[in-house]
């Protein structure tokens, strides 16, 4: 039998499952999605799910179940029917790929995001920058993980950098192929019973680090790309692993783009706390930090106390932030705006029998 709480169920979805009416259907987590097969995790055990209809033809995309939520199903024969999703504790989100405005929900219900640079040709702090803001905004904690440290004479200088941009994480050199920092990570920093994601772009070494964490070779790794001097992109679906130590992992594809979402009202000291200590001494309690009389955060640029490079940093993702929540809300307005008029079009076809 699966004891739930060794998968992450804790007080807050014990309560929610609780003030649920139908408290006959079963609970479960989902651990794997591929395509329309959903795997989920119950004291029953792993089964093979579908989608209810109710799920299929009434949910919107981002209300489907991820990889990390803990649903309610109805099982029949071999296959379990998912109705409904718990609420969960927070989502992964990034803006969807491409010219869409909409938000793509990458997992839920996690504790705390190992964020992957690799120390060889890929390390990026704005990119990783990003990442951390991103995480800020949905509220997750971020662990950065400066992998392939071996490949570099000095990695304590990259960790100095990611000190600069002053988001509260702790910071932590790895290496995969010698193993540098693994055992640090398996009995101190991976907690039991608490669910991780792992992020990063292609060729970080986030399936080689799954595999030292579960001692074996579960995600295939590629070899290093000729053109690039990178690794190849190999795991090409999110699933939850269970790791040794009693942690939970979810693993992600590389991904070449992390737009920005946002939160109506999100201050930008929580997604930048660099720019912290310089807005408590802006003029307006609203300053944007652009070109307000009495900016805290530009008399710094100014006289050099803050970096150019993350004011700079802030004015692009800042934007970005706030063009999504725009056009968020523009979408917003308009599908109100359209189910305005379906009703009153069908209250004119009642009326006049038309």
């Amino acid at each position: 039998m699966v004891i739930l709480s060794n998968y992450g169920w804790n007080h807050f979805h014990q309560e929610n499952f609780s003030a649920h009416t139908n408290q006959e259907l079963s609970v479960g987590r989902v651990v794997s999605i591929k395509g329309f097969k959903y795997v989920v995790l119950s004291e029953q055990g792993e089964s093979e799910a579908e989608l209810s209809g109710k799920l299929l033809y009434g949910a919107a995309p981002e209300e489907l179940p991820k990889v990390g939520d803990w649903v309610l199903f109805k099982s029949y024969d071999s296959i379990a029917y998912l109705i409904e999703v718990l609420p969960r504790m927070n989502e992964l989100s990034r803006k969807t790929p491409g010219r869409q405005t909409s938000k793509q929900l990458l997992a839920t219900n996690i504790d705390f995001a190992l964020v992957i640079q690799g120390l060889d040709n890929d390390f990026n702090l704005m990119r990783l920058n990003r990442y951390l803001v991103q995480l800020a905004v949905c509220r997750i904690t971020p662990i950065v993980i400066l992998n392939k440290a071996d490949l570099v004479a000095n990695p304590e200088e990259y960790r100095n950098e990611v000190l600069r941009l002053k988001h509260d994480c702790p910071i932590y050199l790895c290496s995969t192929r010698t193993g540098l920092g693994m055992e640090e990570l398996k009995n101190s920093v991976l907690q039991k019973h608490f669910t991780y994601i792992l992020i990063g772009s292609s060729g970080v070494g986030k399936s080689s680090l799954l595999n030292m964490l579960l001692n074996n070779d579960t995600q295939k790794t590629g070899n290093t790309s000729d053109s690039t001097g990178k690794g190849k992109h190999t795991t090409t679906s999110r699933e939850l692993f269970l790791l040794p130590n009693g942690s939970l992992m979810i693993d992600t594809p590389g991904m070449r783009e992390f737009g920005l979402t946002a939160e109506e009202g999100q201050e930008s000291e929580i997604s930048f706390p660099a720019l912290q200590e310089f807005a408590a001494h802006c003029r307006y309690s609203d300053c944007k930090h652009i070109d307000e009389t009495g900016c805290g955060v530009l008399e710094a640029l100014q006289s050099g106390q803050l970096e150019a490079y993350i004011y700079e940093s802030y004015l692009k993702l800042s934007k970005e932030q706030r063009r999504f929540e725009v056009k968020a809300e523009d979408k917003k307005r308009l599908g109100k705006q359209f189910g305005k008029m379906t009703k009153e079009a069908n209250a004119y076809r009642k009326k006049y029998k038309y």
